[in-house]
């Protein structure tokens, strides 16, 4: 029975490994923060010489001109590195390059993407070598085969950055939607590598561990530099963007600006204004009775968007849109009328990853009107009803209905809006950049002798823009029946990331809020937890953890970061929005 004292949660790190990391983490800080101090006008005069040169390259030779003073390239290289948490790793394996002979951040930021991406492709070999070690153990080989998937999707993430940097003009600013482009993939691949360590992690077996540690130790390069990439682009480039950009100050109301007009018509209406290209009817009334069905007529890689009807009824089936599907659209009847089940489970022997009712990767995923259910139970632990990785998706008025793990926002930037979700553990859990707003958050009573977790964030790197924020919203028990301990969640990763702001919270709240992820240890001092004018019973902040890394109420100026002008877009929205999602405080 899993117990409060008991209890391992998905990825779980042995407690002695997590204090001897967190004492690394707290060095790595350290030294960044001092390096900081003293490099930190090096690096903006040094970027910002390289705008203002280009700038005025063509008055260059007027007599009055200021003298610019440059870097060499050993002395640029190295103040870029610094930035990072690997600056050694930085160093040595950009210097290899010929073209290092550079002072330009841009150019030296694109060539750390290049080793990045030539270390992860030789660790894209490695999952089969795994399996093949691994032929009479069918949960370790499952595992593996999360390792390949994510891998190879880490790998993508790399080279869509390196191709969306690919039409900057030479010696202009990067603009700053792009550099937050970069900076959201490279997050993502950072957090595609941890999962594989995670799938493996949880089983908690004498080989998963072996596999754990062999492929943890030909991974650190690959996670090294890509940490370091995403580093430069967070620390460097979006100083130069910020620095060359024009500061909006626009205070709107509408959809993420990835939302364009036809699908913003789609969303606002209670019925189509457009015809569906695929209409999915379990009674036989449509094209399909299956979803499935209806998705092999979407084109790989499309622009165009792909919208499916699915008509109210129980769809018992497991989708799995693949990171090359882009912009699907489904929507139903309502989140109670259309359904989709599925019962896939971590205690059945499936790793939490694979364990998703509907799985989403590719791009531009829009879903409105539809439930998503794991079956499962609690008994079954790990059950997820969603997991999106998909970049720029929209969750529109669906439900999300299981147990421990419903809702898993795995990466990339994500919006739900008007959504029910019901859980127990660890309930809406992932490494996304995911707000919820106006959203109905239910715990629901769990296994005896069990608590709740609403939250569970995994941010692993200082550098990514990731987290969980809950905003306008209403935390309300499932049923008249929940007694456990139930908690606003607990610190999955390092740098967890978690703000409840604007939210009206009940009762059924313990005091303290929140609980670590290691019993009677506080998580480490690098988490950011917040809540910001929250009402109700439950928000009463007075007997709140005492955790370093936890604010009990924020400035406006620091709400504001959590946004979702701010958090998942950046300064751009649509003006005209006919519905109210609210972009700012």
């Amino acid at each position: 029975m899993d117990t409060i004292k008991s209890f391992k949660g998905y990825g779980k790190v042995d407690e002695l490994e997590q204090q001897a990391y967190e004492k690394k983490t707290r060095k790595r800080l350290i030294i960044i923060t001092a390096s900081s101090i003293v490099l930190i006008a090096v690096i903006i005069a040094a970027v910002a010489g390289v705008v203002i040169h280009t700038r005025n390259t063509k008055s260059s030779s007027s007599s009055d001109s200021a003298p610019q003073t440059e870097l060499s390239p050993a002395a640029s290289l190295k103040a870029v590195c610094e930035v990072t948490q690997y600056p050694n790793s930085c160093v040595s394996a950009i210097s290899a390059l010929p073209e290092s002979n550079t002072t330009n951040p841009e150019l030296l930021f694109k060539l750390s993407l290049r080793v990045a991406i030539d270390e992860l492709s030789k660790l894209s070999s490695f999952p089969s070598k795994l399996r093949a070690n691994a032929s009479h153990d069918a949960r370790l080989q499952k595992a593996i085969h999360v390792c390949d998937s994510v891998i190879a999707d880490a790998l993508d993430r790399l080279n869509d950055s390196v191709s969306s940097l690919a039409g900057a003009s030479a010696g202009k600013v990067i603009p700053p939607a792009r550099v937050s482009d970069v900076e959201t993939w490279l997050s993502a691949a950072l957090t595609d590598q941890d999962t594989c360590l995670d799938a493996l992690r949880e089983l908690n077996s004498t080989a998963a561990h072996a596999a754990l540690r062999e492929i943890g130790a030909a991974m650190k390069n690959s996670t090294e530099l890509a940490s370091n990439s995403l580093a430069i682009v967070t620390r460097i480039l979006g100083l130069l963007s910020r620095f060359g950009a024009p500061v909006h100050r626009r205070r709107l109301l509408g959809f993420p600006e990835w939302i364009g007009a036809a699908e913003r018509r789609l969303l606002e209406s209670n019925a189509t204004t457009t015809a569906p290209d695929a209409v999915v009817a379990s009674d036989g009334s449509g094209q399909f009775k299956t979803i499935a069905e209806a998705l092999k007529l979407v084109k790989k890689k499309s622009e165009k968007r792909f919208v499916v009807y699915v008509k109210a009824g129980r769809y018992v089936e497991n989708i799995d849109l693949d990171k090359n599907t882009w912009n699907v659209m489904i929507y139903g009847d309502g989140k109670d009328k259309t359904i989709v089940l599925g019962g896939r489970n971590f205690f059945d022997g499936t790793p939490t990853f694979e364990t998703a009712t509907f799985a989403v990767k590719g791009k531009g995923f829009i879903a409105k009107d539809i439930g998503f259910v794991n079956t499962a139970g609690a008994s079954k632990h790990q059950a997820v009803a969603l997991r999106s990785g998909s970049d720029r998706s929209v969750f529109y008025r669906c439900s999300f209905d299981g147990f421990q793990d419903t809702l898993y926002a795995h990466s990339n930037r994500q919006f739900y809006r008007e959504c029910d979700i019901t859980g127990t553990i660890d309930f809406i859990f992932g490494n996304a950049a995911a707000v919820f707003q106006n959203c109905k958050i239910m715990p629901r009573q769990p296994l005896p002798n069990q608590f709740n977790t609403i939250t569970a964030q995994g941010k692993k790197d200082l550098n990514q823009n990731t987290g969980i924020i809950i905003q306008k919203s209403t935390i309300t028990p499932f049923g008249n029946n929940l007694t456990a301990p139930t908690y606003l969640g607990r610190p999955w990763k390092d740098y967890s990331t978690t703000v409840f702001m604007q939210s009206d919270i009940g009762s059924f709240l313990k005091p303290v809020g929140w609980m670590s992820w290691v019993p009677n240890v506080d998580p480490a001092s690098t988490i950011f937890y917040a809540e910001y004018q929250n009402t109700g019973p439950g928000a009463d902040v007075s007997q709140r953890v005492k955790w370093a890394g936890y604010k009990p109420t924020l400035t406006d100026a620091e709400a504001g970061k959590f946004t979702v002008q701010s958090f998942i877009q950046g300064p751009e929205w649509l003006p005209n929005a006919a519905v109210q999602f609210e972009s700012t405080l």
